[in-house]
């Protein structure tokens, strides 16, 4: 196939839909990728046929380490207390064989056109209740969109559980950056990065007139979404229940891989982050086009004065 846009995911181009008979897809996944160019996420069921036992385990390990959670008393409050595990892949194999499965990354690279390799994993007993938001001002690259998200159910979600919402067709809207809510983002702290953009999506969703839509999982069922798709958890009507599930976080070889909320793009001032593939431990250095990006540290693109940082013709 002959692209004429590598720097756009295949499932984002403008020209998905004459290509799509190009990319290699089975009917299934010719179907994910509609539904993911169309709606912003698709829904599948996770390839694995040891998902069951995977999720026993993981629920057996990981439940003794959200502090001031009873699981033992099915009348407990289970929304107080420790609600989530960062990079459990660390010290669970299985936590690890789920973000790494081979089948979900082999897919994404058709779907997005370069390797995928996942980065973080987030183990949830329990909903989040936030806000919708995107996933794009905490991970983000250059080119834009080389990020996505994989959700699994590790138990049946209903509308008690404070199930999953999304807001369809969300990921087609703007890209929300510091510079376009009108603050500076590199060297800033902030105790929730999602906070300074919240009155922004708020008003695109007024503008869009976008409506919520709830995705009542069966267990073992997953939800691939992309970096700007706007969504969150919804209210839980019953904190007795659980809602048991690991997201994975996935970045794309030959990028950029920065923090938005806290770079200012205009000023080549970008909060970098340090990688490394969970599937094989193997450092992913930031790229552009094949040559290697490296920052001063820990902490940025570059620190210098912006007269250094453009070159002026004139």
């Amino acid at each position: 196939m002959t692209n004429p846009f590598p720097g756009i995911p295949l499932i984002e181009s403008p020209l998905f839909h004459g290509q799509r008979g190009s990319m290699g897809l089975t009917a299934d996944e010719e179907r994910i990728a509609i539904d993911l160019n169309e709606r912003g996420y698709a829904v599948l069921d996770f390839p694995d046929p040891q998902i069951d036992a995977r999720i026993n385990r993981i629920k057996a390990n990981l439940g003794p380490r959200y502090s001031g959670i009873d699981f033992a008393d099915p009348q407990s409050d289970k929304t107080q207390g420790e609600r989530r595990i960062q990079d459990a892949w660390k010290f669970d194999e299985d936590v690890r064989m789920i973000a790494a499965n081979q089948a979900i990354l082999d897919l994404l690279g058709k779907l997005y056109g370069r390797g995928a390799f996942p980065f973080q994993t987030l183990n949830f007993p329990v909903g989040t209740q936030q806000e919708a938001h995107t996933d794009a001002v905490h991970f983000s690259s250059l080119p834009e969109r080389f990020m996505c998200g994989v959700w699994l159910a590790m138990e049946d979600i209903g509308p008690d559980a404070g199930p999953l919402f999304y807001l369809p067709g969300s990921h087609r809207w703007p890209l929300l950056t510091n510079s376009m809510i009108g603050r500076r983002g590199y060297g800033s702290e902030l105790h929730s990065a999602q906070a300074p953009f919240a009155q922004g999506w708020r008003s695109l969703c007024d503008a869009y007139g976008a409506t919520e839509e709830t995705f009542l999982a069966r267990k073992g069922q997953a939800l691939i979404w992309t970096a700007n798709l706007l969504h969150g958890g919804s209210r839980q009507n019953d904190t007795r229940l659980t809602r048991w599930s690991q997201v994975t976080h996935y970045y794309f070889d030959d990028c950029i891989y920065y923090t938005p909320a806290f770079s200012d793009e205009a000023l080549g001032r970008l909060d970098l982050r340090n990688l490394k593939s969970i599937a094989d431990g193997q450092p992913r250095p930031n790229t552009y086009l094949g040559e290697k990006v490296e920052g001063p540290g820990k902490k940025g693109f570059s620190a210098k004065p912006m007269r250094t940082l453009l070159r002026l013709r004139p």
